[in-house]
């Protein structure tokens, strides 16, 4: 008798999250979508329906577990951020591998992760959050110490986040925040406020399997602080597993996991250290954002996607082979996420200016974000990036240079419409 072919659902498999269907399909699983809004969101990069066996589109979520009980699934999955709590409850009710909904608005709740952290005695930030921006402005003038950071509770991709270094800007923040939606079109319905975290700002990304995790790779980020109070991010760089701090952020995000208590599939988690140790930004229990598979498996040999996969499917063999261990690095790398002044409608995209950037030796990838007809604006967050680079080497010398060279490129790849004057 043949064995019945595994199902993994993926909820909401926006961005990063169009990665997991190549990945569950090659450890053998059936993958199916679940999309729990009845349009697709428009602000992220769509799930590319066409690659599951299935997309189920249901809104009540008690129909939707009985929809999904019958695939017998053997994992749930959020393909993006705002799924995180809704993969949870789904996988807690049909009886999946979870990590259960006890803590899981700590998981996606920006103020709830920290106090979870502080409640179970892990170093963390000070903070506070309110729907007054009057009350914001009176926290950070009572705490005394600038600059403070605003942002909203549960948005991504550093989203309405500002540094602020006078309650006038504190206020402006809030009231921007406090006024708008997320990337994911929900109204932020308070602001938070956090202690100015010090230092270099590092991401470490994991995954577990009942309990068992691998670090599967610790990159520096590179940010550039605009007028606005706004820090956008430029490369992120590939670290040794070896080189200092690598070994406490490491340590550190081990606690910030048990704290939140994550014991399976894949986490993202920004951390700065800063002159008491490692302090968590936030964490995110879904893929990083600027994975690529091929990518990574150039520099590491393995990707997130792929990993998370087999944690889920194979428990035993993930535990062998990755529990408890620490990525290689194989080659040097940097995912370059090119920022703009650019401001208008794009009429073209220049193919020369992008196949110049792909020509240079360290260049894996060039993945050019806005088509004909698309309106650019200057780079005010991740989701506003122009382009996104991808390089890789084991030749540092010539990966900076290919770096440096893509760098003046950039600004040629968008041609704009000429204004109405």
């Amino acid at each position: 008798m043949s064995t019945p072919t595994p199902a993994a659902v993926v909820v909401d498999g926006y961005s990063a999250g169009n990665f997991y269907p190549a990945a569950f399909t090659a450890a053998g699983a059936r993958v199916i979508h679940v999309q729990s809004t009845p349009e697709l969101i428009p602000t992220m990069l769509a799930p590319d329906l066409t690659a599951y066996a299935e997309n189920i589109i249901a809104s009540d979520e008690a129909e939707l577990v009985e929809l999904l009980r019958p695939y017998d699934p053997v994992a749930v999955v959020p393909g993006q951020e705002s799924a995180v709590e809704l993969a949870d409850r789904l996988s807690d009710a049909l009886g999946v591998k979870s990590n259960g909904t006890a803590l899981s608005t700590a998981r996606r709740d920006k103020y709830e992760m920290i106090e979870a952290l502080r409640r179970a005695g892990v170093r963390c930030a000070d903070q506070f959050k309110s729907d007054d921006a009057a009350a914001v402005v009176k926290w950070a003038e009572d705490r005394g110490s600038w600059p403070v950071v605003v942002k909203p509770l549960s948005s991504a991709a550093s989203d309405g986040v500002f540094i602020c270094e006078a309650a006038d800007q504190v206020r402006e923040a809030a009231e921007h925040v406090l006024s708008a939606r997320d990337i994911f079109g929900r109204a932020n319905t308070e602001a938070l406020v956090q202690e100015y975290l010090k230092g270099t700002e590092y991401v470490v990304d994991t995954v577990s399997s009942d309990g068992h995790r691998f670090a599967c790779g610790v990159w520096e980020y590179e940010k550039t602080l605009l007028p606005s109070g706004q820090n956008i991010y430029n490369r992120d760089i590939l670290i040794a597993p070896d080189e200092e701090p690598v070994p406490a952020l490491i340590s550190y995000v081990h606690e910030v996991l048990d704290a939140l208590a994550v014991s399976w599939g894949p986490a993202h988690a920004e951390v700065i250290v800063t002159d008491r140790g490692p302090v968590l930004v936030e964490i995110a229990t879904r893929l990083n954002g600027q994975m690529n598979p091929g990518f990574q498996e150039l520099c590491l040999g393995h990707d997130q996607a792929g990993l998370t996969a087999r944690a889920y499917t194979d428990p035993d063999g993930f535990a062998r082979s990755y529990g408890g261990r620490v990525y290689r690095k194989l080659r040097s790398a940097y995912s370059y996420n090119t920022p703009t002044t650019l401001d208008g409608i794009v009429a073209a995209v220049d193919e020369e200016a992008v196949a110049a950037i792909n020509a240079l030796p360290s260049v894996f990838l060039t993945s050019v974000k806005y088509r004909p007809g698309a309106r650019i604006r200057p780079t005010t967050d991740l989701l506003t990036a122009a382009v996104r680079i991808y390089l890789t080497s084991t030749d540092d010398e010539a990966l900076v240079a290919d770096y440096e060279v893509a760098r003046r490129l950039k600004d040629g790849v968008y041609r704009l419409e000429e204004p109405v004057r």
